[in-house]
């Protein structure tokens, strides 16, 4: 990939060649059309030129013409033509001398210039002895031949700027047929070549950047099928982590409600052993009223004594849900840390998913040590429960030290009273616990749901970029 040209120089290079290949075909083509252009300028100046030559000639014919029927018949009508050629026939060798480019040529019309001057004024001597009525002089000059001679001198001036002009028509014609052929040639093989360039800048662009794009979408699409996958697996996790903590939180409400009852039949024990030790109390009154007394006591004691074994077997019920809560609070934690391995191979989707994992895991870890609290204060509790049960059977088994074993519940009692309480906090504490922890997880598997959504349009993306491409 680092290898490939980036798109913003394959581009302007590629499309740039092109340009300058089209730029230099129109160049080439306009030369060449300018040098077809001049040729066939040249071809039809040449026409032209021997035009002007035939005109020449024939203007030098008609004065002539005229100058003889004037000899003729002496009537001033027949010199028109001489009277136009004389007119016409200066402006004719100017025009004719503009037109040529020879040096040979040239040299040539000077020469017919000069004898087409002589030829006038040869005619221009007769025509001037006629009206003068000197026919002997006008009959030996028309004798003499120094007309014809000056005319035969022109014809053949005339004819050889003729046959030059036909020698470079021929070449001028295979020049302008060689730029024909050369424009042809230039536009065809232009076209061709910018046919076969464009095609080579395609496949180039196409190798160097179409083929880096597409391998990128795939790159992408694979990353996101990845992340796609991961997503699913930490949904799942928290998934199966907010049901694992709406578990716990159910659990911990009903340890609250046997903490709460725990303490109520604890205080209930408390104010019965107090009750006992009033009776105990009592004993020294009388002998009679002393076995009533006693018996009281007895009954007393046995109904504190089943009061307490009810509080133990109730006891070790908050301890087995204070297990169950230590358990679902290593679970959660376990999901927490799944969870949080999910995000980081996520990556950047998953960091904030990754925030809120640590955070229930310091939840979770909250919940364990409140749980391992919890456990403390039941083992002190079955301990205490233990230590009355003891002493209610020592007092049903004997009366002596009654006082001092009924004082022993009474402050065992409130020992269970107090521990019941604080067991009650400490549970409303991993209530409230839960409840937060129930709450992120909630908030976690939202998050995920997004992320998984924001996943499924970058595979999308990736997707139409691979089509596009």
């Amino acid at each position: 990939m680092h290898n490939n040209m980036k798109l913003s120089r394959v581009v302007p290079i590629g499309f740039g060649t092109i340009f300058a290949l089209m730029i230099g075909v129109g160049l080439a083509s306009k030369l060449s059309m300018q040098v077809l252009a001049n040729s066939m300028a040249s071809v039809n100046r040449t026409y032209q030129i021997k035009g002007s030559l035939q005109e020449l000639e024939k203007s030098l014919i008609n004065a002539e013409t005229g100058q003889r029927g004037f000899i003729f018949t002496g009537k001033e009508e027949f010199l028109e033509p001489y009277n136009a050629a004389t007119t016409s026939l200066p402006t004719d060798i100017s025009q004719l001398r503009s037109k040529l480019s020879n040096e040979e040529q040239k040299r040539s019309l000077v020469e017919v210039e000069r004898l087409t001057q002589q030829k006038l004024d040869e005619l221009a001597q007769t025509i001037a002895l006629k009206r003068q009525g000197k026919e002997q002089e006008l009959r030996a000059l028309v004798l003499s031949g120094l007309g014809k001679t000056v005319m035969d001198n022109i014809r053949r001036e005339l004819n050889k700027m003729q046959s030059v002009e036909d020698d470079l028509l021929v070449q001028r014609r295979a020049a302008a047929t060689q730029a024909e052929q050369l424009a042809s040639l230039i536009s065809l093989g232009g076209t061709l070549v910018a046919i076969i360039l464009g095609s080579s800048v395609a496949i180039f662009i196409a190798r160097r950047v179409v083929q880096p794009i597409n391998q990128v979408a795939t790159a992408i699409a694979s990353s996101a099928s990845e992340i796609a996958a991961a997503v699913e697996q930490q949904e799942h996790t928290a998934t199966q982590q907010a049901a694992a903590v709406s578990e716990t939180t159910t659990t911990m409400d009903e340890l609250s409600a046997s903490s709460r009852q725990s303490a109520q039949q604890a205080e209930a024990a408390a104010n019965s052993a107090q009750q006992a030790l009033i009776l105990v109390d009592g004993n020294g009154l009388g002998g009679r009223q002393g076995g009533e007394h006693n018996s009281s006591l007895r009954d007393k004691v046995g109904q504190i004594a089943e009061q307490i074994l009810r509080l133990s077997e109730q006891t070790n019920q908050i301890g087995s849900i204070s297990s169950l809560v230590s358990d679902l609070a290593n679970q959660t934690n376990m999901l927490a840390l799944n969870a949080a391995v999910e995000a980081a191979r996520a990556g950047e989707h998953g960091r904030g998913f990754a925030v809120v994992a640590a955070e229930i895991r310091k939840l979770a870890d909250q919940s364990r040590k409140s749980a391992e609290r919890i456990s403390s204060l039941v083992s002190d509790v079955q301990n205490a429960t233990n230590s009355t049960v003891m002493v209610a059977d020592e007092g049903t088994k004997t009366v002596e030290g009654i006082v001092t074993a009924m004082n022993n519940i009474t402050v065992n009692n409130q020992q269970i009273s107090l521990t019941a309480k604080q067991q009650a906090i400490a549970i409303e504490q991993v209530v409230d616990a839960m409840i937060s922890l129930n709450q992120r997880a909630l908030e976690t598997a939202s998050g995920i749901s997004q992320t998984k959504a924001s996943t499924q349009k970058l595979n999308e993306a990736a997707y139409d970029l691979k089509v596009v491409v």
